[in-house]
């Protein structure tokens, strides 16, 4: 299978709303050689990038084994399965037994685990914790615009830049093993993938403040790129997967998931994946469980901006349902809230979704944050170029009586993905420069960029070790794969089919 070589993806100007093929067309802004009210100069901090290679070698990255010590990953899930509803547990065992890459999607913690071993430049930036391939997707900005970002942040807190690199780029050798690529294709679009981030950093380090803060992706400006590059076939399946997010919105979700009932519309029960509150508690305590999750939306709107709480103040309380999400989520208690406007044709779809400590938490230290939802929600407006104009947290008390922290968002805005299952390399090569630079901007927003980029170089040196690492580490994880396949056969845990 022959794979067409992309170019790398630049912004055209700083400001650029989408990131196009070609060679990078920003200019380096010089700082002059002297500290300026006590800061360090673009100077000195590219300086301590470089001094950075001493403590850890770029071709340091590409180092794993499997440590004697290393903690046994079916232990790790079973650990985490402790604090998660018990019923949902089997399911997501069953969701990551599909494959190694459904597997890897699940077992962040494990990961996190096994990168606290791994050398470490000394700079740390906002970070995803869960940087693979299918967390990266499509949304609504404020503005309504589609848009191409992060999309998931259970697990960002301060921590490592290198961490989300390198599981971004597993996640790519991965999926690429699961499509049934030959080596030399993986190392083609793996090698692609950290030059994008290189490169991308580069750019950035060369930015202005303001203007790293603005760069964002527009979808819809970018798709005749898409289109120029990547072929007919590859083109109609960007297009069809913008055209599917645009129609994912709250009147989509209110056709398909709730019903009339008395002359009220209420969540459809669809067990275990959607469950009523009326089917998960006594009759007697159905209202007490309603008041309280109405009363999780009043408090929340405390965390929003005063236009937004003066929006949703616009809209009532009418149901709830628990609702499984994701992979790795599955089992932490989730919530879709339905709430109507003007009329009964006016929904608005909340997810009330639990936030634990994240998994990079025991390496890398608790977060400044005392609400687990406020730490979702700040790490997503710092590495996101444009947020959910609904996005807060709360905390409260669960069906047990245990108080839980929880991030609030709207259900579906135009939410979208692009499955890495089934694309072609010249496909995968260009998503996993897309990721990388969105990835990079993210980084940039939040840590040493000058520095960052200094410690990568111009060279290749760190693109062919993390290329190593990633096939390295794709062995790891189909051995874990079957690890959690003869745990299940032995009947040390219990995974239960998709229904």
């Amino acid at each position: 299978m022959r794979v067409g070589r992309v170019g790398p993806i630049v912004a055209t100007n700083p400001t650029s709303r989408w990131w196009v093929v070609g060679k990078a067309a920003t200019k380096t802004v010089k700082a002059p050689e002297r500290r300026d009210n006590g800061r360090v100069s673009p100077q000195e901090r590219a300086a301590l990038g470089k001094a950075a290679r001493g403590k850890a070698t770029r071709g340091s990255h590409a180092d794993w084994k499997s440590r004697g010590d290393r903690v046994d990953p079916v232990a790790v899930l079973e650990e985490q399965a402790g604090s998660r509803v018990q019923e949902l547990v089997p399911l997501r065992y069953g969701r990551m037994l599909t494959s190694p890459f459904a597997f890897f999607r699940g077992a962040a913690a494990v990961m996190a685990s096994d990168l606290a071993s791994t050398p470490r430049s000394g700079f740390t930036t906002q970070v995803c914790g869960d940087a693979h391939v299918s967390n990266f997707g499509l949304f609504a900005s404020p503005e309504r615009e589609l848009m191409f970002d992060v999309n998931d942040f259970d697990e960002t807190t301060r921590g490592p830049w290198e961490w989300d690199v390198k599981r971004l780029v597993a996640s790519i050798a991965i999926a690429g093993r699961h499509n049934g690529f030959s080596a030399p294709e993986r190392s083609m679009i793996e090698h692609a993938t950290v030059a994008e981030y290189r490169t991308s950093m580069w750019t950035f380090a060369g930015m202005r403040n303001l203007d790293v803060w603005y760069a964002k992706m527009t979808v819809q400006e970018g798709l005749p790129q898409v289109r120029a590059l990547l072929g007919h076939a590859a083109w109609k399946d960007a297009r069809r997967a913008t055209e599917k997010a645009r129609r994912r919105d709250n009147l989509q979700a209110f056709s398909k998931l709730t019903h009339e009932v008395a002359g009220e519309r209420r969540i459809v029960s669809d067990p275990p994946l959607v469950v009523p509150v009326e089917e998960l508690v006594p009759d007697g305590d159905v209202d007490d469980v309603i008041h309280g999750a109405a009363d999780l939306i009043r408090r929340y709107r405390r965390s929003l901006l005063g236009d937004r709480r003066s929006l949703l103040e616009g809209f009532r309380f009418a149901h709830v349902a628990r609702k499984v999400v994701g992979v790795g989520s599955v089992g932490t208690r989730c919530w879709i809230i339905l709430m109507l406007g003007r009329d009964d044709d006016d929904p608005l779809f909340l997810q009330a979704k639990e936030a634990q400590p994240s998994v990079l938490e025991p390496y890398v230290g608790k977060s400044r944050f005392a609400n687990e939802g406020q730490r979702v929600v700040e790490g997503q407006r710092l590495m996101q170029a444009a947020s959910d104009i609904l996005l807060g947290w709360e905390r409260t008390e669960g069906l047990d009586g245990v108080p839980r922290d929880y991030y609030i968002r709207q259900l579906r805005d135009w939410k979208g993905s692009l499955p890495p299952e089934g694309m072609e390399p010249s496909t995968m090569s260009f998503f996993g420069r897309i990721c990388a630079r969105t990835l990079a901007r993210g980084h940039a927003r939040s840590g040493d960029r000058i520095a960052i980029a200094s410690y990568l170089g111009k060279s290749d040196k760190f693109d062919r070790a993390i290329a190593a690492f990633a096939e390295s580490y794709a062995d790891q994880t189909e051995r874990d794969h079957a690890a959690l396949a003869a745990a299940v056969r032995t009947g040390r845990i219990e995974a239960a089919e998709e229904p």
